[in-house]
C-alpha cells in the first residue's frame, strides 16, 4: 500500500477532530482521580448508558432526536451519582483497593445490562450533521467531526471555569489537595465529591453521545475500549493532570489514526497499548503529572 504526505496529515486531521472525545473521556477519569484519588473504571460504561437512556427516550417519548445529547448527558451524571454510593462514598478509608474493585464490578453490572435490554446490536444514533462533508485543498473535513470538536471544547471551557473560577471547583481543588483540611475549614466533602462524580458523569455522557453521532451507531461492544482508552489518557497525560488529559486525548487520537492507516484496523490497537508502555517504563509520570518515586 502506498502512502503519501496527503495520507498522513488526512490521517492526522481526521485523528485529531475524533480525539477530542478522548480528551473529554480522560477528563472526566482525571477529575475523579483528582478529586479522591481514586479510579473510577466504571465511568466510561456510566457514560455509554448515559448515552442509551437518551436513546431510548427520545424512541419512546417520540421527542426531537436533538434532545439525546441534552438527556444523555443528564442520564450519566444521574448514573455516576449513584456509583459514588454504591461504590466509593461507604467503602473503608484505608482501604484503596475496594472502591477501585467495586467499579470494576459496576462496570460489568452496567455492560450487562446494556447488553441484556439491547440484545446486544447496535443502535442507530442520531447524526449532529448527518451527510456534512468539505474539502480544504486537498484534505476532506466530515462536518459532524468538527461539530463534536466544537462542543469539546465548549465544554472542556465550562470545566475549566468551574474548577478555577468558582466555589464549587475551590472545595474540589481543596478537598484533593487534603481533605481532612478542607473538612477542618467547613467544607462538605463527601457533598463535594459527589458533585464531583455528577460533573463528571454530565461530561462523560457528552462524550458517549458524541462519540455515538461521530461513528452513528451506539453498541455495548464500545464499552471495555472506551474504558481502556480513557485510562490510558489519563495515564499518558499525568494523574490528575487536567491539561495532560486534554493533550493526552489529541495525542492518542492522532497516533490511533496513524497506525489505523499504516498497520490497518486490526493491529491499530496494538500499538496503542505499545504507547502506553512506553510512557510506563520511560515517562511514568505521564507528561504533566507529579513525579513518582520508582523506590
Amino acid at each position: 500500500m502506498n502512502i503519501d504526505h496527503i495520507d498522513v496529515i488526512q490521517a492526522l486531521i481526521d485523528g485529531i477532530l475524533y480525539g477530542s472525545t478522548y480528551a473529554l473521556l480522560g477528563l472526566g477519569f482525571t477529575l475523579i482521580f483528582g478529586a479522591m484519588h481514586k479510579l473510577n473504571i466504571a465511568y466510561a460504561a456510566s457514560s455509554i448508558a448515559g448515552a442509551y437512556v437518551g436513546l431510548a427516550s427520545i424512541s419512546v417519548m417520540a421527542i426531537p432526536p436533538i434532545l439525546v445529547f441534552f438527556i444523555g448527558p443528564l442520564s450519566a451524571g444521574a448514573i455516576g451519582l449513584v456509583i459514588y454510593f454504591a461504590c466509593f462514598r461507604y467503602m473503608p478509608t484505608g482501604n484503596q483497593l475496594a472502591p477501585l474493585m467495586a467499579s470494576i464490578g459496576a462496570l460489568f453490572f452496567v455492560d450487562e445490562i446494556i447488553i441484556h435490554e439491547t440484545s446486544g446490536s447496535p443502535l442507530s444514533f442520531p447524526a449532529l450533521l448527518p451527510d456534512s462533508y468539505f474539502f480544504l485543498g486537498q484534505f476532506g473535513i466530515r462536518g459532524d467531526l468538527v461539530m463534536v470538536m466544537f462542543f469539546s471544547f465548549v465544554l472542556m471551557g465550562i470545566v475549566m471555569f468551574l474548577l478555577y473560577r468558582t466555589k464549587l471547583g475551590l472545595a474540589t481543588r481543596a478537598t484533593s489537595q487534603q481533605s481532612v483540611a478542607a473538612l477542618l475549614c467547613g467544607i462538605p466533602t463527601h457533598r463535594t465529591n459527589a458533585t464531583t462524580f455528577v460533573l463528571a458523569g454530565i461530561l462523560g455522557g457528552f462524550a458517549g453521545c458524541l462519540i455515538a453521532a461521530a461513528v452513528g451507531v451506539l453498541s455495548p461492544l464500545i464499552t471495555l475500549p472506551l474504558t481502556i482508552k480513557g485510562l490510558i489518557v489519563t495515564v499518558i497525560g499525568g494523574l490528575g493532570s487536567i491539561r495532560g488529559a486534554i493533550i493526552a486525548g489529541f495525542l492518542i487520537g492522532s497516533f490511533e489514526n496513524i497506525f489505523l492507516l499504516v498497520r490497518g484496523v486490526n493491529e491499530r490497537d496494538i500499538y496503542v497499548f505499545l504507547l502506553l508502555f512506553v510512557f510506563l517504563v520511560f515517562r511514568p509520570n505521564g507528561l504533566f503529572g507529579t513525579a513518582i518515586d520508582r523506590d
